[in-house]
């Protein structure tokens, strides 16, 4: 761990990434890629020194509330978070001045902030936004090995829903030839449509490789699925993007599953939820 000087921490867009790296371990992680410049060993992990007193003097010259994103680039709850309380902190500045927040995590650790979660509901609006890949829990602690698993997230989603704070599912990487069945896609599915979740995001089941997160993941293949790091490179060679062959058929169920359930599942519309401030008693006839 290490400490560095930032001038701000919201984005234009109004996102926040309080740490840069993670360690969780995902053997796909696209924050990984040498495009974002990263000069410090993934696992060591960069924190946005004063963080908390940055984003109070952002929020503060807004001159209306909106909603304020995290997670594009790390997990607000890396294992740091249990000791520094960063997430905690901000959080609190979010609710304290009546923000909405769409915070997105792998972890259950998100549960120790229920209390405060509940209050920006009540007050604005708070989706929480839970990645799922892979329906068998052993599979899970292979390709993303020091987080919480697929059935700890799903309590997760259920404790949400008990609290009327609606949720978002992230449903990638679905990587080729691991996890990418019908079987597993069900299974995921049942999990969202129990969890009463609001929306999923998917961008078609595959998984995107580039310089820096590419070499990790082939080690990882190595490591856990012999073998299956040439299959790769024969199929899609130096491509980016990484599509399961069985692409349109899990296309075909996905979508029409979200439709028979009521789950929104167009990615515009999902970001569009997610980019809404709205009032409380709105969130609350969701339910």
């Amino acid at each position: 761990m290490h400490y560095a000087d930032y001038k701000t921490i919201l984005s234009p867009q109004n996102g926040m990434n309080l740490y840069r790296g993670c360690t969780h371990g995902c053997i796909y992680c696209d924050s990984r890629s040498v495009c974002y410049q990263m000069n410090h060993d993934f696992e060591d992990i960069e924190v946005k020194r004063d963080a908390p007193r940055i984003l109070e003097a952002q929020l503060r010259r807004k001159r209306k509330p909106c909603m304020i994103g995290t997670g594009a680039m790390c997990d607000s709850y890396i294992h740091l978070e249990s000791e520094l309380e960063v997430t905690r902190r901000c959080l609190e500045l979010i609710d304290k001045y009546g923000f909405g927040l769409a915070i997105q995590t792998k972890s259950a650790r998100i549960l120790r902030d229920l209390d405060i979660l509940k209050s920006i509901n009540e007050k604005a609006k708070c989706v929480v936004q839970l990645t799922l890949t892979t329906f068998d829990d052993e599979l899970c602690r292979k390709i993303e090995p020091n987080v919480s698993v697929t059935s700890e997230r799903f309590q997760v989603l259920e404790t949400m829903r008990e609290a009327r704070i609606p949720t978002v599912v992230w449903l990638s990487p679905i990587l080729p030839f691991i996890n990418d069945t019908e079987e597993n896609l069900r299974g995921l599915l049942d999990y969202c449509v129990r969890a009463r979740v609001r929306g999923i995001l998917c961008f078609g089941f595959g998984v995107t490789l580039r310089e820096g997160n590419r070499e990790y993941f082939y080690k990882k293949l190595d490591e856990h699925f012999p073998g299956l790091k040439e299959r790769y490179i024969r199929l899609f060679g130096g491509s980016y993007v990484c599509n399961s062959p069985n692409n349109d058929r899990l296309m075909n169920i996905f979508r029409a599953e979200c439709r028979k359930e009521g789950i929104l599942y167009k990615t515009d519309e999902v970001f569009n939820y997610l980019r809404e401030f709205e009032a409380p008693e709105r969130q609350t006839s969701l339910f």
